[in-house]
């Protein structure tokens, strides 16, 4: 079991009810400050995620389907999207890439012509200026053909200098953002430590202020940097001492700073021998009194943990995008060879045990699209509090991914587990995607915590209101009403968009959010801000906030495309109905572990049990069949 202290401090040591602050974007709704008087309230949020912890249908987000690209954009990007293809198709191998372990020359000074390494940057400052939407489409493209380039553009500008875009001066735009976008100088993350990945406030990294005052003087070493042997340019998080105004003490905690190679005091390993990804350069990078200007702080003296969860959470979108395009070319490998092999006298298409798994192929692939779209298009409409989202889709996206590789090798059986098929390569290339931006195990706890977070402190507001029940009558009323909204899976007005012939579906998705409201309300009131103890029950929470917004996101796409009349409108109700039937069940059956029967709190007792007894042992526990 993951350490609840770890977790309480990657997330910020704020509970649920008070004492939780989440790891969520600087942008996030406003917390209610402890401090403030209890008429303070909670802020709404518009998120949709975030509403379903408590029972809530918020249809701004998800329904229509969004659309948010003009004519103008929709153009740049078809512009973009033929040459990329082509691009991917005819100049880039990825089996020499990762034979290699690199990224030939020639395609990086491609890549650079087409603009590859400033997609988002503004044009002003030399990039191409894409919107989220506009990314996210053409990540998907890489992602279909090489996750090792992928991972490498991704490095560089999803979370490489996201923070100049997201929190620089203009100054440190100007500077630094022309020769990032044209692909001159490459950039890199710098937050993972031997002793800290998921709690990232245990950083041992160091930068302290020159006696005069003009530098911090960075000291200490970052693990498993992708482009760590490439770059010049560093977003790098150390811990600074920081003066409180009001106490005078001194503590240490997390900045942000833009680190130049040319600044000296920096170096870096040789690259990592890795599973996959191989053609991604991966090098633990050192600081040594590396002199870094002051002017190049990031976010401010202090700010550091704001800015690192700020570069995640708003680079995650793009990996669900990504993931959906390496699924797209899982099934057709798998499709091609199924339509052509026989045995027993008929192609193995028409054998039921592989219809299945390529229909659940299709289906997921769907969903993950179906959520990389619907969130790029919310960033691009200006949500702000899209974190939960972002951390759904990148869980649902790379284990979906897993599968759907997984699947197209036992479809090919022998072929796919040879080289030059590229499935095996693409199954090695997937797994790390599990793990890094957030593992999905931290990533599920965060989703978790975060949404019972929002809701709890609603709880915790009509707790101070019994105090005074005749003055918070309005309270009360407000409360007492969307018991009984949730109770009856209201949809506030979600029905108008859906269409006809999905409405069972969409019954099924507004009684799951009913129910899982109202779950969620129950363990809030039972373990209070124990809750995080609960990793068992937070886990099937988390999985089933990952299926309701599956449904919602297919719901509304399928919708749109019905009522548009798409010529594939059928095929995609077809997996719409399919989705929801599914997650549905597996919604109500981790609803009800979450209700913690005798049952289900003897096997979470015993699983943690057997886990302790192995780890104290050292190995497996148990006698050998054979007794020797």
């Amino acid at each position: 079991m993951l350490r609840t202290s770890a977790l309480l401090t990657s997330l910020g040591r704020r509970s649920v009810l008070g004492n939780l602050r989440c790891a969520s974007s600087a942008t996030a709704q406003k917390k209610t400050d402890d401090a403030k008087p209890s008429t303070a309230k909670t802020q709404e949020s518009k998120s949709f995620a975030m509403n379903i912890f408590r029972g809530i249908v918020k249809t701004d987000q998800v329904f229509p389907f969004p659309e948010v690209l003009n004519d103008e954009q929709k153009d740049t990007l078809k512009m973009l999207v033929d040459p990329t293809a082509k691009f991917f198709e005819e100049i880039n191998d990825p089996l020499k890439n990762d034979s290699l372990e690199k990224v030939e020359d020639h395609v990086m000074e491609g890549l650079k012509e087409l603009g590859a390494f400033g997609l988002q940057v503004p044009v002003d400052n030399g990039g191409l200026g894409l919107t989220n939407t506009q990314y996210a489409r053409l990540v998907e493209i890489v992602g279909s053909h090489d996750l090792g380039v992928g991972i490498t553009l991704g490095a560089h500008q999803s979370i490489g200098f996201k923070g100049i875009l997201l929190f620089g001066t203009k100054e440190q735009k100007d500077k630094y953002l022309p020769d990032l976008a044209c692909g001159k100088n490459i950039a890199a993350f710098c937050l993972t430590e031997p002793s800290s990945g998921s709690d990232a406030s245990s950083i041992k990294t160091k930068a302290v202020l020159s006696p005069d005052g003009k530098h911090y003087i960075l000291n200490g070493s970052k693990i498993w940097i992708s482009n760590g042997g490439l770059a010049e340019i560093f977003t790098v998080f150390a811990k600074t001492p920081v003066k409180d105004e009001k106490t005078g003490e001194t503590k240490e905690k997390v900045s942000a700073f833009i680190v130049e190679r040319s600044f000296g005091g920096v170096s870096n390993g040789p690259p990592e021998k890795k599973m996959g990804i191989k053609a991604s350069n991966t090098a633990e990078v050192y600081f040594e009194d590396c002199k870094v200007p002051v002017e190049n702080l990031l976010g401010g003296v202090g700010g550091g943990f704001k800015v690192a969860m700020n570069i995640l959470n708003n680079g995650r979108f793009g990996m669900a995008a990504a993931l959906s395009g390496t699924m797209s070319y899982c099934i057709k490998k798998a499709i091609d060879h199924a339509s052509q092999r026989k045995q027993f006298g008929d192609l193995i298409s028409n054998y039921g045990a592989i219809q299945e798994k390529i229909g659940r192929m299709v289906m997921m692939q769907y969903v993950t699209e179906s959520m990389a779209y619907m969130l790029s298009a919310n960033m691009d409409q200006g949500s702000t509090e899209f974190q939960i989202e972002a951390a759904i889709s990148k869980i649902y996206g790379s284990e979906a991914a897993w599968f759907c590789a997984d699947e197209a090798i036992q479809i090919l059986g022998g072929m796919g587990y040879m080289k030059d098929t590229s499935l095996e390569r693409v199954m090695r290339d997937l797994r790390i995607f599990r793990i890094f931006e957030g593992t999905n195990d931290i990533l599920r706890l965060f989703i978790a915590l975060t949404g019972s977070q929002y809701a709890g402190n609603y709880l915790k507001e009509l707790k101070k209101a019994m105090s005074n029940p005749l003055g918070n009558i309005g309270m009360f009323l407000e409360y007492g009403s969307k018991k009984v909204l949730k109770s009856k899976a209201d949809d506030n007005g979600a029905k108008a968009h859906i269409h006809p012939s999905l409405m069972n579906s969409a019954e099924q998705t507004f009684a799951a959010i009913g129910d899982f409201g109202s779950v969620v309300e129950q363990l809030l009131m039972t373990h209070g801000k124990k809750i995080t103890n609960e990793q068992f029950l937070l886990k099937r929470v988390a999985d089933s906030a990952i299926d309701i917004y599956g449904m919602v996101s297919v719901l509304s796409r399928a919708s749109r495309s019905l009522k548009e009349g798409h010529s594939s409108a059928d095929h995609e109700a077809t997996i719409t109905k399919v989705f929801c039937n599914e997650a549905k069940d597996r919604i109500d059956a981790n609803l009800l572990a979450c209700h913690a029967t005798k049952g289900e709190k003897e096997n979470f007792s015993g699983l943690e049990k057997i886990s302790k007894d192995v780890v104290a042992n050292g190995g497996l526990l148990q006698r050998h069949p054979l007794g020797f």
